[in-house]
């Protein structure tokens, strides 16, 4: 396909999910009014200029993440590899749920989970049903709804938001000295990997590295083995694990990605996460750090971030939107990060002294 018209079909595709997201929510909102009207949470009037300003930030992000594709980052075939089989076929599911998410948000229950697991298994702040999420992160159902929830909330940005990790990765892991070197292998851990979407983008864009994923969740982590096995590539290591302890020695890691987690952290948590960060890379390691924006470095989302708190159960998100990030990683022992903005997404790049 000519580089024009696949840029056209990219952007096409990015615009038609945005579409779809959008009248998805719109429609998923007036049926809330009406059916359930008394679960419907009050949220801010957005400020002047916060839509213009979101939809800029919208193209910018997706003007990158192609250009990212034609430099080489990743191959370009990734910016069209969303599950859209999968996606359909679950997509009633979601409406199917929706009448017990509605119940939850009127009894304002959010630790409506599955009397089968074992609460010992988890700290208290997990047992939880983030987003609204039926079970929370606890079962196979929610673990099969889970990715096309996070495309329509980001409407259809999940992905190039993710991708945005990988070309300050690809330029610091040959500085470790080992990527060239075949009895050196390079390691990557991706911490609280879910269903597996930064681990497609990450084998993507450095197929010879060995991957390991960890997560708390045993259903997540069943669906990234099955979704994974399904598509090219070496398999990685999946592993359930707390992401404030992880069972592998000190030093093992080239590379730590962190994706969409902090904000799901107490800041107890999120401090010790990044300690065991800094413990599981090796001496001039880099750890990738991709989040929520906050309000310090990107003041026109304010509100649009404290609707998305009151919305979507997000606890711990008011703390995270006031937390210092940089401060846990200089207390963890990082050197002094380097961050930068991507639409909704903040990405710290962090490195351990040598």
């Amino acid at each position: 396909m000519p580089a024009t018209l696949a840029k056209l079909t990219y952007q096409a595709l990015q615009k038609g999910k945005g579409a779809f997201s959008l009248a998805h929510k719109e429609i998923s909102l007036r049926l809330l009014k009406t059916m359930a009207p008394d679960a419907v949470v009050k949220t801010l009037p957005l400020e002047p200029g916060a839509i213009q300003a979101l939809h800029d930030a919208m193209d910018l992000l997706l003007e990158r993440d192609w250009q990212d594709g034609e430099d080489g980052i990743y191959p370009t075939e990734l910016l069209f590899s969303s599950p859209w089989k999968d996606w359909v076929v679950r997509y009633p599911l979601l409406w199917l749920d929706s009448p017990a998410t509605w119940d939850r948000l009127r009894r304002r229950d959010f630790q409506d989970l599955p009397e089968t697991i074992n609460r010992q298994h988890y700290p208290a702040y997990y047992l939880r049903n983030f987003h609204n999420q039926t079970d929370g992160y606890l079962s196979d159902r929610s673990a099969a709804l889970y990715d096309l929830q996070v495309e329509i909330l980001f409407n259809g940005a999940a992905d190039p938001m993710r991708r945005r990790l990988l070309r300050p990765l690809k330029q610091a892991l040959p500085r470790l000295g080992v990527g060239g070197n075949p009895s050196q292998p390079v390691r990557i851990l991706d911490l609280a990997t879910g269903t597996g979407r930064t681990m497609h983008q990450l084998r993507a864009a450095f197929p010879h590295v060995q991957l390991v994923g960890c997560d708390l969740s045993e259903a997540y982590l069943r669906q990234a083995g099955r979704w994974l096995a399904e598509r090219p590539g070496k398999l990685p290591q999946l592993v359930q694990a707390n992401v404030e302890a992880v069972p592998f020695v000190d030093g093992w890691f080239d590379a730590i990605t962190c994706v969409f987690l902090l904000h799901e952290l107490p800041r107890p948590a999120r401090a010790n996460c990044m300690k065991e960060a800094f413990r599981l890379l090796k001496p001039g390691g880099v750890l990738a750090v991709l989040d929520s924006v906050q309000p310090k470095d990107s003041p026109q989302f304010k509100v649009l971030s404290e609707n998305f708190r009151r919305v979507y159960h997000e606890p711990f998100y008011g703390d995270y939107m006031a937390d210092a990030i940089e401060t846990h990683l200089d207390q963890a022992g990082f050197a002094v990060p380097t961050s930068e903005t991507h639409f909704l997404a903040r990405l710290w790049l962090a490195r351990k002294p040598t």
